[in-house]
């Protein structure tokens, strides 16, 4: 293996390692305030504009398109770019600014297209025409972002720290979901009258895209990476963009064996999530829209968008806490015997977290039954009736999806560096046991060190080349491999698409009765029968089954 040349430390500003890598991951906030909005409010907006949901689950193929193109093409991009301010963070920026400007053409939509058809039939058409392509502009462009804010995690942390860089991914997460998820339940009209917007849509499309540059900003600006610089034994070219698919599909190809155990747990998960993120929120809305909301209701659309925005918020808190408090129960996947490395938790809670200790899980089990807690949850969609119900297995759902977002990205940091540091499994438990150990001693030293000496180095310990005897994370090919994960994350999301195509056209092919009132107030659409969604969550429940007899493989090559 070719040895990659660098120059540089990576350093993270901050006074102690939780500062650290709080600033490090801070840019997931903003990427959950996007995806948050367009969760929560952009099915409801297109069906409010007249778009029926068998069409709607074909907009919902901008997801995982963009995703499988976008994320493996520009981990791959950044892998080799050896711009001075580092490979990820110019892609993050680039990212950010191509979402900002989405947002608000996604929230004025009507308005702009307004600005050049006058015919109200025509406009409302291409009103949908307009917001649909903006979608698929929006998830390509935040998934330049996505990719390589994840990848810098990687790049930035040694492999016994990776863990924690995951669920502290995973806590950022939470914070994003629940800021976004608090902000859409609130009556955002009254709070700031026609600041921002004369429509909640409109607002809450406005903070997502500041909430997105100024968290994006902060990570960018507490990170300053090491320069990448060429190899030491090949002579580099530039290659164009069809080399670069085909080492794409080469390395798809060959993943190694254990990479591909967690691609797989991922492709049957995501196929329950898909339905969950997409879809739940309309689903609780329109619950409460049937069966508990008043009959002199107001905008059905802000409706839709409070009732899921407060489901998911329940949903976004219990994923957030979990995302604290598991870590300190779960066994790091890099450590057999040695409890020394699991976080300490707060004092209040050691009595109960030592009990538990005794007979702790890994994390490999803790994915397996966080797959069975979603599945026990969304089996019961379609007999779910009242908003209560719905909000109560929305809400369980946040542990499974704590999990979720911080074991697949856990065990692929791990294999990545291993493969980089080619250090046996051993090795790097005996070096993650010393470390820890030293960083217990450095504790003090870190603390009593001021905020202004910043940028300062986290413990990361790299050296300008990989060597026999260093463990440190390099992260050399994080972003390919990141890339292949996401295409695993983004296949099912196709077949997603697919299966709620089907269950829409059979069981709802017209336009939404609740949301396409006010837009066709001469069309009738029932409101009996099973709902297409909660039929769609039901089938992603048997799919989070499968996941979890699947993470049995990972445990075989283990």
């Amino acid at each position: 293996m070719a040895i990659a040349q660098w120059t540089g430390q990576p350093r993270v500003k901050g006074g102690s390692e939780s500062m650290q890598i709080a600033l490090l991951t801070t840019s997931m906030v903003g990427l959950q305030f996007v995806w948050g909005t367009e969760m929560t409010y952009a099915s409801p907006y297109l069906l409010s504009l007249g778009l029926s949901k068998s069409k709607l689950s074909l907009v919902w193929v901008a997801g995982p398109l963009s995703g499988l193109i976008m994320q493996p093409v520009i981990g791959m991009i950044s892998d080799r770019s050896k711009s001075k301010y580092g490979r990820r963070r110019p892609f993050m920026a680039a990212g950010t600014v191509a979402v900002f400007f989405c947002l608000l053409v996604l929230g004025w939509t009507q308005e702009v297209v307004g600005m050049f058809v006058q015919d109200r039939e025509l406009r409302r058409t291409l009103a949908i025409t307009a917001a649909v392509i903006d979608i698929y502009v929006l998830d390509f462009v935040i998934n330049i972002a996505q990719s390589t804010c994840r990848a810098l995690v990687v790049d930035t942390l040694p492999v016994e720290k990776q863990q924690l860089g995951s669920a502290w991914c995973s806590r950022m997460t939470g914070i994003g979901h629940m800021m976004m998820y608090g902000l859409g339940a609130l009556d955002l009209d009254s709070l700031l009258g026609s600041f921002l917007g004369d429509t909640q849509f409109k607002k809450v499309c406005a903070i997502a895209a500041v909430a997105m540059v100024i968290a994006q900003g902060i990570s960018c600006w507490a990170v300053t990476e090491r320069v990448y610089v060429g190899d030491a034994t090949t002579v580099q070219r530039s290659d164009g963009i069809l080399t670069i698919l085909r080492q794409i599909y080469s390395t798809t190809m060959n993943v190694p064996e254990r990479i591909q155990a967690i691609c797989m747990v991922q492709f049957w998960s995501w196929i329950g999530w898909f339905p969950f993120l997409f879809y739940g929120s309309t689903w609780v809305g329109e619950i409460y829209l049937r069966h508990e909301a008043p009959l002199s209701g107001g905008d059905a659309l802000t409706e839709v968008g409070k009732a899921g925005s407060a489901a998911y918020l329940a949903f976004a808190i219990i994923s957030f806490l979990s995302s604290i408090v598991l870590p300190w129960l779960v066994q790091n996947p890099d450590q057999d015997d040695s409890p020394s490395y699991t976080p300490r938790p707060p004092q209040g809670l050691q009595s109960v977290v030592v009990a538990v200790r005794k007979n702790r899980p890994t994390l490999l089990t803790a994915w397996m039954l966080s797959c069975c807690i979603f599945a026990a949850s969304m089996i019961f969609a379609p007999w779910v009736r009242s908003f209560k119900a719905a909000t109560l297995i929305i809400a369980l759902c946040g542990v499974p999806f704590a999990v979720g977002g911080w074991a697949p990205g856990t065990f692929l940091g791990i294999e990545v560096n291993r493969m980089n540091t080619s250090i046996p499994m051993s090795q790097i438990r005996k070096t993650s046991s010393r470390r820890n150990s030293e960083d217990s001693n450095d504790a003090s030293t870190l603390s009593s060190h001021s905020s202004h000496s910043s940028p300062r180095t986290l413990h990361l310990r790299h050296s300008s080349n990989a060597s026999a005897g260093n463990t440190s994370s390099t992260g050399e090919s994080s972003g390919i491999y990141l890339g292949i994960l996401n295409i695993y994350t983004t296949l099912p999301q196709f077949v997603g698409t697919g299966i709620s195509w089907v269950v829409f056209s059979i069981l709802e092919p017209g336009k939404s009765p609740e949301l396409a009132t006010k837009a066709h107030p001469d069309e009738h659409h029932s409101t009996e029968g099973v709902s297409g969604i909660a039929v769609c969550l039901f089938i992603g429940a048997l799919s989070a089954l499968v996941a979890a007899w699947a993470t049995r493989r990972l445990k075989v090559t283990d």
